[in-house]
């Protein structure tokens, strides 16, 4: 035979042959378990759950002690300095801030290990008790992670809050903690001091900038706080060195308040084993992750997807580089025009995002090249077919030397918006389209890890397997979890189904939290024991097994609206066919019984549709008046109703 036949039909066949053998592995299982009778599944790798990864540890603070004495001379923590901040006005009159910042200057395991003991020593000299709570308040940075695992090495449970809250929501979440302490941003400071007469227990404010802003000073005059900066906490600890009061795997790591979709936000409890839990499955699921790794740090700290990744990255000696949403890239709005975005400066290879980031990500590499036109958008969409074409299993589909070329030619460009060493990325937070999940897929050249949790499971639950090349699933159970669906009838969903198993999801394992923080009525309407002593958590959704073991989301029985006619709607599948319009950016669904219809408040993508007017020659003087132009409302209506 030919050796060029040859050298043709091995490469189809190996691929044939990987193919066929991903979609018959078995990537769940079932498990006999106790509780409400449903159809459970475990790991097919884990017969029995995951508590730690790391012998003798079981504790988040162990976990970093043994992390900092391994790697002491290896990078940790990544901070870009501040060059040059301008301020631009726009044409029709806003301003912008734009930054330019340099490289990136960081502080190795053994430093912040340093930093973090005499922080922990300082705390306690302030006068902060173990039994007293910390809350953090701030965007995530590295003076956040340092921050909270020197209250970490005082026992000592940390209140996390979104730099975002707004003021009710803040006094809220301090008041019903009962915080003593807060450690905040410059920023964070000024809301603080505004909201300071509402708040009961606060007695020491930290400042992670030297710089406090006067506003601060009032509350000192009245001896009601004491205010001092983060660097003179550690130059206190550093003179007055105390013993680290090291925690235990059931004492409280965490309280974090959810942002409540109605009403005021719940206190989520998490124990130190319940995180480790989480951060120990997830080290099985990422292929390769070790020391040389480094991790881009911009989602907030206050959010458990975050909190579980950088305790990851810094227990398996890699490095954490910060950034922001806003400075991500090097056509970030907060990024100066010709200097480096956060990616391209640290060139990261393992990324967490949400869906919106990568959606964001996907829409502009497509404008890019529908701008550009002409051979680049040819040769951008051929390449793009035939890797699809792979992906979903056809023979023809480009591989092998084909793959390599094209990766080479066209998506190259694409891979150094995110610094061009990405290897890995995990999704959360929100379900990812098929379409983004296949585009970054291809373009970036990496696997998707897309996973499925809670904060009431310390965002443990389910996570794609890096040779899953699926979509629309969120993977199989973690190895710290049990998954099981149990009937609802009154939504028509049973375990009995065919093709399907299909019900509610229940959690269950070591990462199913300890419950709501001062709220006993709401923590056992959805947490439960079962005769076994597993605890298990109700999440509201609904879910379908594959039978690889898989789950499919694909409902939620919050979701369900009865209209006025008794017809059942359920919101989530209204929006996720909507928002597929080219012109919607974000959407709101509503419904209420006492009418026949439900009504969606929406927010138009801007560069759709302003190339749409420019296109039909629709003069406008901003897209505010463009919104209100009565054909920009049938185009997108019209859109909306196909």
């Amino acid at each position: 035979m030919s050796p060029y036949i040859v050298g043709v039909l091995v490469p189809l066949l190996v691929a044939l042959l990987y193919q066929n053998s991903k979609n018959t592995k078995k990537r769940g299982v079932p498990v006999d378990v106790g509780g409400e009778p449903g159809y459970a599944i475990r790991n097919s790798r884990f017969p029995i759950l995951l508590e730690t990864a790391w012998e003798g540890v079981s504790t988040l603070a162990q976990l970093f002690e043994l992390a900092c004495k391994e790697h002491a001379d290896k990078y940790l923590l990544g901070t870009r300095t501040l060059i040059s901040k301008d301020t631009q006005v726009s044409a029709d009159g806003r301003s912008y801030e734009k930054l330019h910042l340099g490289e990136y200057e960081w502080l190795t395991y053994g430093e912040v290990f340093e930093k973090v003991c005499n922080f922990a020593s300082g705390l306690a000299h302030l006068g902060h008790r173990s039994e007293e709570r910390v809350a953090i308040f701030a965007d995530t940075r590295a003076e956040w992670f340092m921050a909270l695992q020197g209250s970490f090495r005082r026992n000592i449970s940390v209140v996390t809050i979104y730099a975002s809250l707004g003021e009710e929501a803040l006094c809220y979440s301090l008041n019903e903690t009962e915080v003593t302490t807060v450690i905040c941003g410059n920023k964070e400071l000024k809301k603080l001091v505004e909201v300071s007469g509402q708040l009961d227990t606060v007695k020491r404010v930290i400042c992670m900038d030297d710089e406090i802003p006067s506003s601060a000073s009032l509350e000192v005059q009245s001896g009601r706080w004491r205010v001092v900066s983060m660097a003179d906490v550690e130059k206190l600890g550093r003179e007055n060195p105390v013993d680290a009061v090291l925690p235990l795997a059931a004492d409280i790591a965490v309280i974090m308040y959810t942002s409540g979709s109605t009403g005021l936000p719940k206190g989520v409890m998490m124990t130190h084993g319940n995180v480790l839990a989480v951060v120990s499955s997830v080290r099985t699921i990422v292929p390769g992750l070790e020391s040389n790794d480094v991790y881009l740090a911009y989602l907030p700290l206050a959010h458990i997807l975050e909190i579980a990744a950088e305790n990851l990255v810094a227990g398996v000696g890699s490095a954490i580089g910060y950034g922001s949403p806003l400075t991500l890239t090097d056509t970030s709005n907060k990024i100066k025009r010709g200097t480096k975005g956060d990616a391209t400066a640290l060139r990261p290879t393992v990324m967490a995002a949400v869906p919106a980031i990568l959606d964001r990500v996907r829409e502009g590499v497509r404008k890019k090249v529908d701008d550009k036109g002409g051979i680049t958008k040819k040769l951008f969409d051929f390449a793009y077919a035939r890797r699809i074409s792979a992906i979903n299993g056809s023979w023809f589909g480009a591989r092998g030397l084909e793959m390599l070329l094209w990766n080479f030619l066209v998506f190259r460009k694409v891979r150094a918006i995110l610094g061009g060493r990405i290897r890995f990325l995990l999704s959360g937070g929100a379900p990812l389209s098929g379409d983004t999940q296949r585009f970054i897929n291809i373009c970036l050249g990496a696997p998707i890890g897309q996973g499925y949790g809670l904060t009431e499971t310390c965002a443990g639950g389910t996570f794609s397997e890096f040779d899953d090349t699926s979509v629309g699933r969120v993977g199989n159970p973690v190895p710290c979890s049990y998954i099981k669906l149990i009937d609802w009838p009154e939504g028509g969903y049973l375990i009995s189904d065919s093709p399907m198993p299909r019900g509610e999801i229940v959690i269950g394992g070591p990462s199913v939290t300890v419950g709501y923080f001062k709220n006993e009525a709401k923590s056992k309407e959805v947490y439960k024991v079962d005769e076994r002593g597993m605890r298990w958590f109700y999440t509201g959704d609904i879910g379908q097994f594959h039978a690889d073991g898989c789950l499919e989301i694909i409902d939620r029985k919050k979701d369900i609206v009865k209209l006025q006619h008794g017809e059942y709607v359920s919101l989530g599948k209204v929006e996720a066919a909507l928002i597929v319009s080219p012109y919607v950016d974000n959407m709101m669904l509503h419904a209420d019984p006492f009418h026949s219809y439900c009504v969606a408040l929406v927010v138009a993508a801007q560069p759709a549709l302003e190339e749409w007017a420019s296109k039909r020659g629709i003069a406008f003087a901003s897209f505010a008046e463009l919104c209100e132009k009565e054909e920009t409302i049938k185009e997108v209506q019209a859109s909306l109703v196909k």
